[in-house]
């Protein structure tokens, strides 16, 4: 046991003496981490609330469907939720299982562009088992919204995703849906990213557009590493036994209380004002790097996140390279693959840089300055060797 806290211990320092730009993480409270590591970790629940195939569970039942009445007052909907997903690939898997036959045709945002490998790739189980087809960017690096029409009418799939992994701008969700339903397409929103931002209302919202909306619990939510799959009414029933018994057993009680916690968090002044910082503070950035020379995808962002594109500016580098260097100076991002990559993903092309980790240890627009020359620094430093 002491080899397995010595590596926790070595995690919590690096943790805390890193800039964490990663778009995908964050920070948790210390009620989340109370909650995770509780002793709900040892019952077990196969079912759903006054549905169990085990005893004691009357405290479960009542603690599952508190969380599910918050995350519905998060989002302030009266879709269906369940709270029992374990990833955001698990709530995307179970999605298509619920909605769609092996064979049939998905719609989503290219991986090179933006997307994600649960949206279609073909080495996925989502490749493996559905037709895949994809819509792209224009040339401004933001979604063509006229390729989606032309792909829903020229493939007519059964579900278009709107999503995506590394996209900084506004998703039109009330577009996107348009498009499906004129074309006998169910639309999926995959909020993962920005799922944080739609609950302070600093995006537009999927709900009402959407007919299935899946969702992480960390990222933007800054809360326990989770998901969530909202739904229409009509497709309640099917969505929950997509998910038990046809995708799990029984729930992790203890994530689900951390994901309670998580709800309500999202639900006070303080994380709406948490979000603000964390927009202002990625713009902020972006614009840095634009200033400094450099090229960020789409020009900007509207979000947490912004992608930087080496090819014309730095083409003797990779964002594999990048990383590593900014990994040895104690600065935390990813290399990311951008609009026309050319380079494998194990080398890329250019950095995703996201802002929602550091605001929450508090950073600020300046600090995220001095950051943007930091990596200014080591990147010039990488041209010369």
């Amino acid at each position: 046991m002491d080899k397995v806290f010595e590596l926790i211990q070595r995690e919590q320092n690096r943790q805390n003496s890193t800039i964490e730009l990663i778009a995908s993480e964050n920070f948790v409270s210390e009620n989340v981490l109370k909650a995770a590591g509780s002793c709900l970790t040892n019952k077990y629940a196969e079912g759903y609330p006054g549905r169990r195939y085990y005893g004691g569970c009357e405290v479960v039942d009542e603690l599952e469907e508190y969380c599910r009445q918050k995350w519905q007052q998060v989002f302030a909907t009266d879709y269906h939720v369940n709270v029992q997903p374990l990833s955001g690939t698990h709530a995307n898997m179970t999605a298509y299982a619920a909605l769609l036959r092996p064979g049939d045709t998905i719609l989503s945002l290219d991986l090179q562009m933006g997307g994600h490998i649960s949206h279609g790739l073909p080495i996925s189980m989502t490749g493996r088992l559905y037709n895949i087809e994809h819509y792209g960017l224009d040339s401004r690096g933001y979604i063509d919204m006229r390729s989606v029409e032309d792909m829903a009418k020229k493939t007519r799939p059964k579900l278009i995703i709107a999503g995506a992994s590394a996209y900084s701008r506004i998703i039109d969700f009330e577009r996107f849906a348009c498009i499906a339903h004129e074309n006998g397409a169910l639309l999926m929103a995959d909020i993962a990213h920005i799922a944080g931002l739609v609950a302070a209302g600093e995006h537009p919202s999927p709900f009402g557009h959407a007919d299935i909306i899946t969702t992480t619990t960390h990222k933007t939510l800054r809360g326990i590493r989770s998901a969530l799959i909202f739904c229409k009414p009509e497709y309640a029933k099917k969505v929950d036994s997509a998910l038990f018994p046809g995708m799990a057993g029984g729930p992790h009680m203890h994530t689900i209380a951390a994901k309670a916690v998580t709800a309500e968090e999202a639900l006070t002044p303080e994380f709406r004002a948490y979000i603000l910082r964390v927009v202002e503070n990625s713009r902020a950035m972006a614009a840095e790097f634009t200033r400094m020379g450099y090229e960020v995808v789409t020009g900007g962002t509207d979000n947490h996140m912004f992608l930087l594109d080496f090819t014309r500016t730095h083409p003797t580098i990779t964002g594999q390279m990048v990383q590593q260097a900014l990994d040895s100076r104690a600065i935390t991002l990813n290399k990311n693959s951008v609009p026309g990559e050319k380079r494998s993903p194990m080398q890329t092309s250019g950095v995703r840089i996201g802002t929602a980790a550091m605001t929450t240890k508090g950073f600020g627009r300046d600090d995220f300055i001095a950051a943007a020359h930091r990596i200014d620094e080591i990147i010039t430093s990488l041209t010369r060797e």
